[in-house]
Parts: C-alpha cells; sequence; structure tokens
C-alpha cells in the first residue's frame, strides 16, 4: 500500500502566493530537490514587501531583504513562476494532486522578453490618443504659464515628466485643466496623464497650500512619537491629514520615511527638516511660517 502511494508521488510542488514567504518557501522546496512552480494572480511576484521602504521590527531595507530572493529564484532552474494566473481548481491528495489555473493574458511572449520596454513605447492603449471631449481645450487665465512651459519642453524627449514637475512647482499642484491642455498639446492620452499625476506623491491633483507639512509616520519616528506630533498639527493649524488651511499656507500629510532616522522625531516643512521635534515647538514653527510674505 505504502509502496504503490509512493510510486504515484510526484516530485513539484505549488507555492501558491509570490510574496516574501512564498519566495523563501519556494527557495527552500527547491534546495531540497523538488520542482517549484510559485503561482501568484499579479503580473510579478513580491507582494506587499516590494511596496514597502522599510520593515518592522529591524528597520531594514525591504527592497535589500527581498532582492537576493528575487535574483535567486529568477536564476533557479528548479522554480518557475506562473504569474497572472489565479486558481480555479484543486484535485487530488497530498503528494498527487491536480491544480487547474487560469492566466490571464500578458500579450507579450515571456518566452522572448528581455525587458527591453519597446512593447511600453509602442503600446497602442497608452500611445493612441482617445479624444475625450470634441471642444477644443482652452486654458483659464490662471493658468496660462502652462503654455510657456510647454513650449520649453515639448520638443525635448520624454517631455512629460518635466512639463508635469514644472506645472507643479509654478501651481504649486496639477490643475485639471491644465492637465487637459497638456495632454491636447503633446499628444499623450489624458489616462496616461494623470497615472503619472496620481502616482507620485511630489504631485498633487487637489490644490495645496504654500507649505507642505510632511509629518514622518515610518517606524522609528512613531516609536518617537510623531504621531502626538501630528496631533498637535492638526490641532494648531485646524485641519487633519490631506487637507489644506482655508487661507492656502499649510498643507497636512504624512509620509513613511523622510531620510533622516537618527534624528525622529522629524517633520519636513517646505524643504525643511525639524528633527528631534518636541510637541511644545509646534506652535513656534507654525508661527513662523505664518509671518513669512
Amino acid at each position: 500500500m505504502n509502496n504503490k502511494m509512493s510510486a504515484n508521488k510526484i516530485g513539484a510542488a505549488l507555492v501558491v502566493g509570490g510574496g516574501i514567504g512564498g519566495m523563501q518557501a519556494a527557495l527552500d522546496l527547491a534546495a531540497s530537490g523538488i520542482k517549484v512552480y510559485l503561482a501568484d494572480n499579479k503580473p510579478a511576484i513580491g507582494g506587499v514587501m516590494s511596496q514597502l521602504d522599510k520593515t518592522f521590527p529591524t528597520n531594514d531595507c525591504a527592497m535589500c531583504t527581498m532582492a537576493p530572493r528575487l535574483v535567486e529564484i529568477g536564476r533557479h532552474k528548479d522554480i518557475e513562476i506562473i504569474s497572472l494566473a489565479n486558481i480555479d481548481k484543486i484535485e487530488g491528495e497530498a503528494g498527487n494532486f491536480r491544480v487547474t489555473l487560469t492566466k490571464k493574458a500578458r500579450y507579450v511572449d515571456e518566452s522572448k522578453c528581455t525587458g527591453c520596454g519597446t512593447c511600453v513605447s509602442n503600446c497602442p492603449t497608452l500611445n493612441t490618443v482617445q479624444p475625450l471631449e470634441k471642444t477644443k481645450v482652452v486654458l483659464e487665465p490662471q493658468f496660462t504659464n502652462a503654455k510657456d512651459i510647454i513650449e520649453k519642453h515639448k520638443d525635448r524627449e520624454g517631455p512629460l515628466m518635466p512639463i508635469l514637475q514644472e506645472i507643479n512647482t509654478t501651481f504649486n499642484y496639477l490643475p485639471e485643466n491644465a492637465l487637459r491642455y497638456v495632454s491636447q498639446e503633446t499628444g499623450y492620452p489624458l489616462a496616461q496623464i494623470m497615472k503619472i499625476a496620481t502616482f507620485y506623491s511630489a504631485f498633487s491633483i487637489t490644490p495645496r497650500g504654500k507649505y507642505t507639512v510632511n509629518v514622518c509616520l515610518g517606524t522609528t519616528c512613531y516609536i518617537k512619537g510623531s504621531g502626538r506630533l501630528m496631533e498637535k498639527f492638526s490641532d494648531n493649524l485646524g485641519i487633519r491629514e490631506n487637507e489644506t488651511t482655508p487661507d492656502m499656507k499649510f498643507t497636512l500629510k504624512s509620509v513613511r520615511c523622510i531620510g533622516c532616522c537618527g534624528l525622529a522625531p522629524a517633520v519636513a516643512v517646505g524643504d525643511a527638516v525639524f528633527g528631534k521635534l518636541a510637541v511644545s515647538q509646534i506652535p513656534d514653527i507654525i508661527q513662523r511660517y505664518k509671518e513669512v510674505a
């Protein structure tokens, strides 16, 4: 009986989920001589950890922890990654089972992909202008500077990012009217422009104050009491996180790291960083910026 069951067993394993736990499990199984299929429903493995800056409790760099495993999995002859896949059915028993997956289309031949990015630059969805409105976009009077900004950059290679950066700096946010005008004048689809505008934290599609107060809520700063700093700024400014004061002077935001963990708790107001900040110092800081013209 036991011999018969052993003969039916197949030396392969399926790891469901390509996060850091699934990656390590795949490596451990492969090191034991087992063929491993690593399945994930995302376009790439890495999971939530690939989106983190630091990890608790050691405050280690998330990518530094994960990158060696990514490289090892990519090179391992006994690990096969199945991305964009959902599990439909599992049949059989431990040691002899069959899994049915549905794999979503990637629209490229993965066996020939070298990561050159040519498919992205030639993607018809990204690069074909979809006219969302028949009328021509006319800049509102307060945003006419956007025309000069576009003229300044439109003949350079990859003009979109510098155009958005300068518009954001000029108006302190990215006005909808200006973005529609950028799409019209440069030929970039509005959907692609909005993807960039909403991805980077340096950009905002809603009006922001002259000074952005970034309270660091990363692990080190939070342990040192940055949560209390956020509450104090909120009380003194009369706004909550992600809101702007009525006089358009301050916008209150939180960030996960401002790169000075040794000065925790830290807050950045505009371009200035205040380290080892005490709650009692906050009213003076706010008053100092209020007095600036």
